[in-house]
């Protein structure tokens, strides 16, 4: 099991998480490597919690499917639940946790933050939906607390769960 986790600063917003739902998927980007022969592929590749794809010779389904162009195995990864939303109260210094991928014969090795992002105001409850953090960092303004809220110093690192 990998996970995908997340540091920020949130000012003024919480609850940040991409804008996943079953009307609008998001779609994961990551560079991806082959656990068998260590070779990553050129490009991004994208996964979907609600994409299911059938796997070579057996009766199961993953949310991505791919086979090494360098050692033709088939490997599969499935994200094991929705993401969790990070919280204004979790210090910018320490990463959570926001997706817990289960991967066979492959690694993701980095995240590019592409597609949409929502959260909310901390004090307002003022909705943000397209929030782009594909810069590392986002700013906006507020109407009802009548203040600035921005998202800064965005990271992103894959683990071990």
């Amino acid at each position: 099991m990998l996970a995908l986790v997340m540091s920020a600063e949130l000012d003024g917003v919480t609850d940040l998480r991409p804008d996943d739902s079953e009307s609008k998927p998001f779609y994961y980007t990551f560079k991806v490597q082959c656990t068998s022969c260590r070779e990553t592929h050129p490009n991004p590749v994208t996964i979907s919690r609600f994409e299911e794809n059938e796997q070579s010779g057996s009766r199961g389904t993953a949310n991505f499917v791919w086979r090494c162009k360098n050692c033709k195995r088939e490997h599969s990864a499935t994200i094991a639940a929705a993401p969790t939303p990070i919280a204004a109260s979790v210090p910018a210094s320490k990463p959570a946790t926001l997706l817990t991928l289960d991967c066979r014969g492959l690694e993701f090795v980095s995240f590019v933050p592409d597609g949409d992002w929502v959260c909310r105001g901390a004090e307002s409850g003022t909705p943000f939906a397209e929030v782009d953090l594909s810069q590392g960092e986002w700013f906006d303004y507020d109407e009802k607390e009548g203040a600035e809220v921005s998202v800064k110093e965005v990271m992103f690192e894959i683990r071990r769960a």
